[in-house]
């Protein structure tokens, strides 16, 4: 006798499609610290990035920052704000540093008991270098949510997210995408 098959995208799931978080101001600007800071973590020395004689003779016109650079900008933390995994630890000391973590403009959690989370690809889509002085926007959403069989019969999640970055003007900087699968 066959096993019945759990549905995994429930009508409380498949709801949060769609979803959106509110738009969140980063903390501080574009500016020359953050961006050698970034640069030297990633180990980046294109002159685009720090040399303003250079970056004034590129189609730019003047310096521009990685393109990932932006994506990380919700990270940054005013020094009177606690730190969110520290507290996530303080709360929880089996925390991973991740899950349970809250974050500005987090997204509500999925109604679900597949609590294990696997990453399935991350995509970044950019349309505008910001410019040094811009003030960084974002906006967390729910872009889809599908069902998959495992090998097992059992059924998991793809949860994808996407957040849209703009600058003070409105301007769409860039669009990353990030997949994960809910066992």
């Amino acid at each position: 006798m066959a096993s019945e098959v759990k549905e995994a995208l429930t009508p409380e799931v498949e709801a949060m499609i769609g979803v959106e978080g509110e738009v969140v101001e980063c903390w501080g600007v574009v500016d020359k610290e953050y961006l050698r800071r970034f640069t030297q973590a990633v180990m980046d020395p294109d002159p685009r990035y720090w040399d303003d004689e250079f970056a004034s003779t590129t189609r730019y016109g003047e310096i521009i920052t990685p393109p990932i650079m932006v994506s990380y900008m919700p990270g940054r933390l005013s020094p009177a704000e606690g730190d969110p995994v520290t507290a996530a630890f303080r709360d929880n000391p089996e925390s991973d540093g991740i899950e349970g973590v809250r974050r500005q403009g987090e997204l509500p959690p999925i109604p679900t008991d597949l609590v294990r989370t696997l990453n399935a690809g991350n995509e970044l889509e950019l349309y505008k270098y910001p410019s040094i002085g811009d003030k960084v926007y974002f906006q967390n959403k729910y872009s889809s949510i599908t069902e998959r069989q495992g090998r097992d019969g059992s059924s998991f999640l793809i949860v994808a997210r996407e957040t849209v970055f703009r600058n003070q003007k409105g301007e769409v900087l860039c669009i990353t995408r990030a997949a994960s699968i809910r066992r």
